[in-house]
């Protein structure tokens, strides 16, 4: 099974000087737990905002989330994978890293997001005979 199998097609994308409040909001419009923050330029990385670097400022921190933007509080560079790798190395490098969620990307154009949840549903699905 290759990460293009089962990866989340349509990513959520966010502006790093979007407010830690808009972030929020998209989150919830959607239903998801993280957001891609765009890249700057053409040779900038692409970022990570998450419902726990959200928790972590706006809780732990006493942050406002109307006085921070999202490049206060965001992972960069987010990790990424080909869409054309075995998800079994995903797997593996996911739980290496102790990460849930990383980027694919086909010929360095985002296309897509991967968690962990993904991996595990694909994996009980073929259990289940689904696939």
């Amino acid at each position: 099974m290759l990460v293009k199998d089962i990866m989340i097609p349509n990513v959520v994308t966010i502006s790093a000087f979007a407010s830690v409040r808009d972030a929020m909001r998209k989150m919830r419009e959607h239903n998801i737990k993280s957001l891609v923050v765009d890249k700057g330029n053409e040779h900038d990385a692409y970022g990570l905002v998450t419902y726990k670097d959200i928790l972590k400022t706006i809780v732990a921190e006493e942050g406002d989330i109307d006085l921070l933007n999202v490049y206060d509080i965001y992972t960069k560079p987010a990790l990424i994978v080909s869409r054309e790798l075995d998800v079994k190395y995903v797997a593996k490098f996911m739980v290496n890293m102790g990460l849930h969620r990383v980027l694919v990307t086909n010929a360095n154009a985002l296309v897509g997001i991967i968690t962990m949840n993904d991996i595990v549903g694909a994996i009980l699905d073929m259990a289940n005979g689904d696939q």
